[in-house]
Order: structure tokens, then C-alpha cells, then sequence
């Protein structure tokens, strides 16, 4: 495939060689966003577009706003890798990929510019319309690779998708003192946060043991979600934050499901 059609309105093409079939005629029925996390918006750019490379993405939003589609939202693009989400484990069959312009974490978390930000809301938006994809299933690539991926990151404003009607969100809650949970400690209560965790989606085994994998995902959930200090302890912020989530998520009934 040497070119094709925008699928939204305000991108241009440059195409990938890196796309194949999605898994059993799979539709995407969730987004999943990235930050490049390389010195350069043209140096990412070209390595997504380069054969070897082996990976792609759906989209990709310059810091400036320009929309750039590189795979058609019908093919299934190379952006999630080794990746799993309620119990699913084809994440590429499953998602359009967005790749955002920003150096990351190598480059000291720089802001997300607004106009970026802006973008990527009405991309979004558009893709969510497009495919019927609920809210809660636009995440960052870490809540799908926890302990693997860190992106988008801490600063990425999740709040502000939120308010345009994407993603799932709540307000975290302060952190304070009280009882917390880290790595080593066993019992009753880990079981409890570990289904939690997975019950929201991540994948995690519940063992009743707070393992390496566990607090990988716990610093990823508060990557997303309580973004204010990410140390993979399982304090009251973290704890209340996640049960707010779990009773706030969408109801939806068989038919939409």
C-alpha cells in the first residue's frame, strides 16, 4: 500500500510500510496514546515510516498541531507491542495508535503545547465517533505495557481530554498518611488491590504476593491517574483513587457491550 485517503478530515499522509490485517476482522474499539520520547518530531517520524523500523502508528500530532496519518485506521498499525487490556492481549487488532510529538521522559517531561493537545482531542474525537469507542477505552500505551512503557507520562493532561468527553477520569485524591502497601508484603489486602487493578483492566495475576508486576502496574495506574508522585506504593491516595474509578466507570447494557 503506497497511498490512500485520509480517514480523518485534518491529516495528511505519509504512508508506513509497517501495518498488517487486523486479527479476525477486528474493529478498533479503543485509542491508545504514546509520546515519541525521541529528540526530534522529523527524527520519530521517519522511523515510524521506516521499513525496519517495525513499528507504526495510526497518527502522528506535531508539536504545532499538524495531524499526520501514516496507517489507515482499517489496517492494523505496529504501535503496542508486546501489550494487554481486560483480558485482551492483540492490542494493535484492537486500537488506533496515536503517536504525540514530545521527548518525554529522556527529554525531562516537557509540557504538551495546548494547540497539540487541542488536536489530539478532536482526533480523538473523530476516531471515537468513527468506531463507536467508549470513553474509558482511550488509554496511555504504560496502562497497557506497564513496567515495559511509560508513556505519555506523568504531564500528559488526561483532565482535559476528560472534559471533552474522553477517557475515564476522577479527581485523585490527596495524599496523605495512613496505611500504605509496597513490595514484599503479602495477604488478604493485596489480593484485594490486585483485583481492583485488574477488575479496571490492567493485566495482573492475582496473587496475593505485591510483587515486581505489581508494583510496575501500580506505578502505572498512578502515571494515568494520580500523576502527583509515581513510587509503585499503594498509599490512600492510590487505593481510594482506583475504588473511585471502579464505581464511577459507565454502565452500559448488554446490547452496547
Amino acid at each position: 500500500m503506497t497511498d490512500f485517503v485520509a480517514d480523518y478530515a485534518g491529516a495528511s499522509v505519509r504512508p508506513s510500510p509497517n501495518h498488517g490485517e487486523r486479527a479476525s476482522g477486528r474493529k478498533p474499539d479503543a485509542i491508545i496514546l504514546h509520546y515519541t520520547g525521541m529528540p526530534g518530531a522529523d527524527q520519530a517520524l521517519n522511523w515510524l515510516c521506516n521499513g525496519e523500523s517495525q513499528v507504526s502508528s495510526h497518527y502522528f500530532v506535531h508539536e504545532d498541531g499538524r495531524v499526520i496519518q501514516l496507517v489507515p485506521e482499517a489496517r492494523r498499525a505496529w504501535h503496542a507491542g508486546k501489550s494487554a487490556w481486560a483480558g485482551e492481549i492483540d492490542i494493535n487488532s484492537c486500537s488506533i495508535g496515536i503517536e504525540i510529538a514530545n521527548t518525554g521522559h529522556p527529554g525531562g517531561l516537557p509540557e504538551f503545547p495546548a494547540i497539540q493537545i487541542e488536536t489530539v482531542v478532536q482526533l480523538c474525537l473523530d476516531c471515537g465517533k468513527r468506531w463507536s469507542i467508549r470513553p474509558e477505552r482511550v488509554l496511555g500505551h504504560s496502562d497497557v505495557a506497564p513496567i515495559r512503557k511509560v508513556d505519555p507520562g506523568e504531564n500528559f493532561p488526561w483532565h482535559i481530554l476528560h472534559q471533552a468527553g474522553i477517557g475515564h477520569w476522577v479527581d485523585a485524591s490527596p495524599i496523605a498518611g495512613g496505611r500504605f502497601f509496597q513490595l514484599g508484603e503479602t495477604g488478604q489486602p493485596i489480593e484485594a488491590l490486585q483485583s481492583m487493578l485488574s477488575f479496571y483492566g490492567y493485566d495482573l495475576e492475582i496473587t496475593g504476593n505485591f510483587c515486581e508486576r505489581t508494583k510496575g502496574v501500580v506505578e502505572a495506574f498512578q502515571r494515568h491517574f494520580r500523576p502527583a508522585l509515581v513510587d509503585g506504593i499503594a498509599d490512600f491516595s492510590t487505593i481510594d483513587t482506583l475504588h473511585r474509578l471502579l464505581t464511577s466507570l459507565p454502565k452500559y447494557s448488554q446490547a452496547e457491550a
